[in-house]
């Protein structure tokens, strides 16, 4: 009987000290568990504001790129309608002067046509008129030939 109760003792401080054991470990589990949520929530809070201080820099780079964008498309755009501008009044210009010349040339021209209009049908009258006479003379010799004839 001494070895039973003795087994019986034993059995029951090792089943004691299992039980002691698991709640230490539970006990240790539970403060681990606290701790790795304290540690999670800190990591998370960091990085939303680590996210959120790149994300207000990013705006700021992006605004200031914009700015400067829009600064040199406005910048091109004055340029390019200036270009434009002095180009159009160039092209005008010369429009001008060869719509000058051209006039000046077609008046020359014109002048000189009618000039030649005028000296040719000059010519042609005086030769139509001397044409005119000389076939006069001409009909007259010859009324007179057959009157002469006739008699």
């Amino acid at each position: 009987m001494k070895s039973v109760l003795k087994a019986f003792l034993g059995v029951l401080v090792v089943s004691a000290l299992s039980i002691a054991m698991a709640q230490d470990v539970a006990t240790d589990t539970t403060k681990a568990a606290k701790d790795t949520a304290k540690a999670t929530d800190k990591a998370a809070k960091a990085t939303g504001s680590a996210t959120k201080t790149a994300a207000k820099d990013t705006e700021k780079g992006t605004e200031k790129a914009a700015d400067k964008t829009g600064d040199a498309t406005k910048t091109a755009a004055k340029g390019t309608a200036k270009g434009t501008e002095k180009a159009a009044d160039k092209t005008a210009h010369a429009t001008k002067v060869a719509s000058k010349d051209t006039a000046k040339g077609t008046e020359k021209a014109a002048d000189k046509t009618g000039h030649a209009t005028k000296v040719a049908a000059k010519d042609t009258a005086k030769e139509t008129d001397k044409a005119a006479k000389d076939t006069g003379k001409d009909v007259k010799k010859g009324t007179e030939k057959v009157v002469d004839v006739i008699k």
